[in-house]
């Protein structure tokens, strides 16, 4: 099993055996959010999203949905409850069991609005597209949450991969960068990574107001990416995909740069981590160089 989701079961017996589902994620959060502080490196386990009632893991509830399926868990409407006996606490690191104790007994008590509001406070960010933050915070908390959402003046072209970051982390970057439409340029938008296959990625990415527009002519086919061991070798693709590819697709470069102008911050999305590896960046210079355009390229 994933050590992640025995931090899920963990969590779960330590609070008898079950919690509702916004009281669960919000606890889920804060021991999340220990956990990245005293880490090396500050990775905690689940990473997450502002989303209708505040900080939430689609990881996380995918797992939880995954240990349903797999009998480890029961699920109602409201609730998770764990099913198997077996003592997850004593699997659990040291420091772990050391936080999430701290985390039930700094918070344990707290009704899921209590835990709404408090995250809501002291982390303004992952409330901003709540829908019950009005409701719960005064109008001085309520400005904070307004400014923390981000605004961004300038028309920018972004472009961002996905490899070795949580769909949360991905998510969190287009919504920090203002980001309103993603523009898948993968010619297979398939992957083995939770998340990003098209039909998910879409459903993510409108779940958080932003678009999503996939426009497959302008990838590279997966044959063509085979043997790609050193540098040389991706520019040597990259010569190939300028001339054969971007030379011929200039309808669908300036079927970009009119979204651009429509919607003034939209990314380039596909997967690699580093931009001198991934064609987006060739895209992204052949949409920069077409007649019109005056603004600014950022890769994210």
């Amino acid at each position: 099993m994933f050590y992640r989701r025995k931090i899920i079961l963990a969590l779960l017996q330590l609070f008898d055996g079950q919690l509702d589902k916004i009281r669960l994620q919000k606890l889920l959060f804060l021991f999340a959010n220990k956990q990245a502080l005293v880490r090396q490196g500050g990775k905690a386990e689940y990473d997450f999203i502002p989303y209708k009632f505040g900080c939430y893991s689609y990881s996380a509830n995918a797992d939880m949905t995954a240990m349903v399926t797999r009998g480890f868990l029961n699920e109602d409407e409201k609730s998770f409850e764990k099913k198997d006996k077996t003592d997850y606490l004593k699997q659990l690191k040291p420091a772990d069991l050391k936080l999430m104790q701290e985390v039930k007994a700094n918070y344990g008590k707290m009704s899921a609005t209590a835990l709404m509001k408090h995250t809501y406070i002291n982390f303004p960010f992952y409330a901003i597209k709540s829908e019950v933050a009005e409701n719960i915070l005064s109008q001085d908390e309520l400005e904070k949450v307004i400014k923390a959402k981000p605004k961004g003046n300038k028309t920018v072209l972004f472009t961002i991969g996905y490899e070795g970051i949580s769909l949360e982390e991905y998510l969190v970057r287009l919504l920090k960068n203002d980001v309103k439409v993603l523009v898948d340029v993968r010619n297979n938008p398939l992957s083995m990574k939770y998340g990003f296959s098209k039909s998910q990625l879409k459903k993510y990415c409108v779940s958080l107001g932003i678009e999503y527009v996939h426009i497959p002519e302008v990838g590279i086919q997966s044959d063509q990416r085979q043997e790609l061991n050193t540098q040389s070798d991706y520019d040597k693709l990259f010569a190939v995909y300028r001339k054969n590819n971007l030379s011929k697709t200039s309808s669908y470069q300036n079927e970009i740069l009119k979204l651009l102008k429509q919607h003034k911050r939209i990314a380039l999305t596909c997967f690699e981590a580093n931009i001198c590896q991934c064609h987006r960046k060739h895209l992204a210079e052949a949409i920069e160089n077409l007649p019109d355009f005056n603004y600014e390229v950022k890769h994210i």
